[in-house]
């Protein structure tokens, strides 16, 4: 990240919270970066190749991106139709501009809103004032300013990288993302950084120990005293006959009555695999991911499993939904269409039980009448029957028939 970046990027990112002094301003600037406090620098990009955190930034982003966004129009009778007819429908459902489909939008802009805080798109309109594409926008040249009358204004870069536009907040389709401070959401990754560089620095260290031969050290002992320079050639000719992984099978062969002896420290002992299973729950904590989707299965069973999936939709996405779907309504519908049109994304997948539970929960529902069979078949993926659209109870239907007395004569 360059300084030019580091001035565009977003009001949020440069407070006395993230950055505290001048060192921490330079490393920002010239190593993509503000120092944590193992000494390793995090950014948005370099979290991203700690495993856990990208696990996590991906499932955020592909569950709220498989979820249907989809528009609905208020009926008088406090029930909602689909806005098939309207252009926003598609854009939300189906492609959201030229390039990206529904899908690749919403998970680009929750990597972004994960990640970095924030998402930005452009809004591009019909002359009636629908919302006909939108184009998303890389949110670290950002910048946000106050307008006279309260509303944000927003500077942006253009595709050429040579100027800025200033926007209106009827232009700019903005999502904030958690612990807003005014008009921006703060980055999970800056607030965390501390945390994040302790799993980096995990991970590089049990590279390092692969790298030398999973043996941190070892003494290898000579009957006499070489002298400095004997033992720099010596130390360098051991190391690069026996140093390294594709060379840790290889047997020695010491002359001159030399002993190798082995000091190694196992990680186990060093609790490094305590501190990456730590840092693991930890930074899934943070996004609030349950462990189990970050690969974490040591506390995972048969039975908590569906639980936790249940929990995860309702802490963890239903909040990310509500800030898509509200800002939805006030970014891209006109101030004519606000009160009767409204986005909304379906959930009725993840919160599908096994088809046991399913199905019995289908048969109370008919049989209290307030779901009919095609309902039933729609949501199961099939097509309606003939005379399904009937609200009935079968098992009633079956016992009056039961009891009923057959006509005289038969």
């Amino acid at each position: 990240m360059g300084i030019f970046d580091l001035i565009a990027r977003p009001r949020a990112a440069i407070t006395k919270d993230t950055i505290t002094n001048s060192k921490e301003l330079y490393q920002a600037m010239f190593e993509g970066g503000v120092e944590s406090s193992t000494g390793i620098p995090v950014s948005a990009d370099s979290a991203m190749r700690y495993t856990t955190a990208m696990i996590c930034v991906r499932v955020l982003a592909e569950s709220v991106a498989s979820l249907p966004c989809i528009l609905y129009r208020r009926r008088a009778d406090g029930g909602k139709d689909r806005a098939t007819d309207h252009p926003l429908y598609g854009v939300l459902h189906d492609q959201a501009n030229g390039w990206q489909t529904a899908f690749q939008y919403v998970e680009g802009s929750m990597v972004n809103l994960s990640t970095r805080g924030n998402g930005y798109a452009y809004i591009e309109r019909n002359n009636r004032g629908q919302t006909i594409r939108l184009t998303p926008l890389n949110p670290d040249p950002v910048i946000i300013d106050q307008a006279i009358d309260w509303s944000p204004l927003y500077s942006v870069t253009l595709p050429d990288n040579t100027r800025a536009k200033r926007l209106t907040s009827r232009e700019i389709h903005h999502i904030s993302g958690p612990l807003p401070k005014g008009y921006v959401g703060q980055s999970m990754i800056s607030l965390a950084r501390d945390a994040i560089g302790l799993g980096l620095a995990a991970e590089r260290f049990g590279s390092h120990l692969y790298k030398n031969g999973v043996k941190p050290s070892g003494v290898l002992k000579h009957p006499k005293a070489i002298g400095p320079e004997a033992t720099d050639n010596l130390r360098q000719q051991f190391e690069s006959k026996y140093g390294g992984l594709s060379n840790s099978s290889r047997p020695l062969v010491l002359e001159e009555g030399m002993e190798w002896i082995a000091m190694s420290i196992a990680p186990n002992d060093a609790q490094f695999l305590e501190t990456r299973k730590f840092q693991r729950s930890e930074i899934a904590g943070i996004f609030r991911v349950p462990a189990h989707l970050v690969n974490d299965l040591e506390r995972a069973t048969f039975s908590n499993i569906e639980h936790q999936t249940l929990e995860f939709v309702i802490h963890s996405l239903r909040p990310w939904l509500k800030r898509w779907e509200q800002a939805i309504n006030r970014d891209l519908l006109a101030p004519q269409e606000q009160g009767e049109y409204f986005a909304e994304f379906l959930m009725d997948d993840l919160l599908r039980g096994d088809i046991k539970s399913r199905y019995e929960a289908y048969a109370q529902a008919v049989q209290n009448k307030w779901m009919n069979a095609n309902e039933i078949r729609i949501r199961e993926n099939m097509n309606p029957r003939e005379g399904g659209d009937v609200y009935e109870n079968p098992a009633i239907q079956v016992k009056e028939a039961a009891t009923t007395p057959a006509p005289a004569g038969t």
